[in-house]
């Protein structure tokens, strides 16, 4: 069974309508998780945590997307 790691992380934008973050060396990680549903509940809880401030952002990245573009992909992989 193939496993879907996903990064929760976030930290305060210059601008809240794009996605650059103030300050790269004071991103939060919030961790890596094996599933989606366990990201989807960490990110909720910062984005809930800091919902006072508009320019804080959290993200799930999808890091079982990211490969090794020189291996070829199955065609299943290629379908997303």
């Amino acid at each position: 069974m193939t496993q879907r790691l996903h990064l929760v992380f976030g930290g305060e934008l210059i601008d809240p309508a794009k996605n650059s973050f103030k300050d790269v060396d004071d991103i939060h990680i919030v961790g890596i998780f094996p599933d989606y549903a366990s990201a989807y509940n960490a990110w909720k809880a910062e984005a809930q945590r800091t919902v006072d401030n508009a320019h804080m952002r959290y993200f799930i990245a999808h890091l079982h997307r990211l490969r090794d573009e020189e291996t070829e992909a199955s065609p299943t992989e290629e379908l997303g």
